[in-house]
């Protein structure tokens, strides 16, 4: 593989043996985040690289968000340069967080160093750090490895429920535990969950999609359109919320606005399987608009 290379979500879910939820949950975090062109998300191998090295820590026991905390400690003691994960090596001597960086080890959130590695190699492997129990960032890490096998949702809501009586807002498990419960049909049980992200974040655009989304299924339109609103104006260019919306618009009769988000959703996502059938709403709605203006 050469450094240039180009890896899809998808190819470095495969490849590093990954998650969706682990990815986007990581992005938000911004310790690995794919790199965006034409509209299209990508990897390179560096990033592979660094997402591997999140993966190993986290499976360790090391709190992603403890990790996150540590990095931009780093980032901000070497703001002179532009340091990525992949140049950095990240481990624990069993109490704190250490990074290896030009030849020394640094414990980025005190600012001390540790020990010069050019004089001393490198022999202990990462370890947990020793906590009297999970947190919820480790629950959230456990119920996102029970998510990869189809067979352990249970497990894996019951973690993120764990995670939720440590930290009630923690935001990443109130979405992905209200998106279990959708894709099994629960949709009371999601809406729940996508209301306490929303209380726990207001301005979250996934928060107001999802209970969009749900508030479409149990017929409850109008409010439907206000959260799906409030959607793609945090997040414009979030093409499923403008999909969605233009669905719930031509319910409503809203023929202006659902051509408007149509239009918006072919060119944020034109390679979609689903730019058919936008591109066949679009064109019936053009075809009425025309009649009615009273065009042959």
């Amino acid at each position: 593989m050469k450094a240039m290379d180009r890896f899809s979500p998808e190819d470095v879910q495969r490849i590093v043996g990954l998650t969706g939820k682990q990815l986007d949950y990581w992005d938000r975090l911004r310790l690995v985040s794919p790199r965006k062109e034409d509209g299209s998300r990508y990897y390179d191998f560096r990033d592979l690289i660094g997402l591997r090295t999140v993966k190993q820590l986290v499976e360790e026991g090391v709190p992603a968000s403890r990790l996150r905390h540590a990095l931009v400690a780093l980032r901000e003691k070497l703001s002179h340069a532009d340091t990525s994960l992949a140049e950095l090596r990240v481990l624990s001597d069993g109490k704190d967080i250490l990074v290896e960086h030009g030849g020394a080890r640094l414990e980025p959130l005190s600012g001390q160093f540790a020990m010069n590695f050019e004089t001393s190699e490198l022999r202990e492997r990462v370890r947990v750090i020793a906590k009297p129990g999970p947190d919820a960032d480790q629950w959230l890490a456990t119920a996102l490895e029970y998510e990869a096998d189809d067979d352990a949702r249970a497990e894996a809501i019951d973690a993120y429920d764990h995670a939720l009586c440590i930290d009630p807002q923690k935001l990443d498990a109130l979405l992905n535990c209200g998106t279990l419960f959708y894709e099994e049909g629960n949709l009371r049980k999601a809406g729940e969950y996508f209301e306490r992200a929303l209380q726990a974040d207001p301005e979250n655009a996934l928060a107001h999609f999802n209970l969009g989304s749900v508030l479409e299924e149990v017929g409850r339109l109008e409010a439907a359109r206000l959260h799906l609103r409030h959607a793609v104006r945090l997040d414009p260019s979030y093409p499923d919320a403008h999909y969605n919306l233009a669905f719930v618009c031509e319910k409503l009769g809203a023929q202006n606005e659902a051509r408007r988000h149509w239009e918006t959703y072919i060119k944020l996502d034109p390679a979609s399987p689903w730019c058919g059938y936008a591109r066949q709403r679009l064109a019936s709605s053009t075809l009425r608009k025309g009649k009615s203006a009273g065009r042959p």
